[in-house]
């Protein structure tokens, strides 16, 4: 009996999965939307552990504002998605939390606190 050249189904929870940006496809690979948009890096400074995620600018769609110039990020624009890895309410508090800054501006922001 000839086999069959129809792809086999997937279970919903792996379609889900997929759709979500999951960390791995059916086959075990990276998952393409993580794999564009990169590892974020992990820095520590005086103020905490921050996970910090380069955004380029084709990726850069939409307008925000950079907490530290108070300027407009303007698509287009290469930023920084800035998070903090250790927040007081966990890790999804913090991720609920991440701000858009201007490149230069989280590198020379101040540890001062307000």
């Amino acid at each position: 009996m000839p086999r069959s050249n129809h792809p086999r189904r997937r279970t919903s929870a792996a379609r889900g999965a997929k759709a979500a940006g999951g960390w791995n496809d059916d086959d075990g690979e990276v998952g393409l939307n993580r794999a564009r948009l990169g590892i974020p890096a992990t820095e520590s400074a005086p103020d905490g552990v921050w996970a910090v995620r380069t955004i380029t600018a084709g990726n850069a769609q939409k307008v925000y504002t950079c907490p530290g110039c108070h300027h407009q990020v303007l698509p287009g624009v290469q930023h920084l998605v800035v998070w903090q890895e250790d927040a007081m309410f966990g890790a999804e508090a913090g991720l609920r939390e991440r701000r858009h800054w201007h490149s230069n501006c989280w590198r020379g922001r101040s540890y001062r606190y307000r």
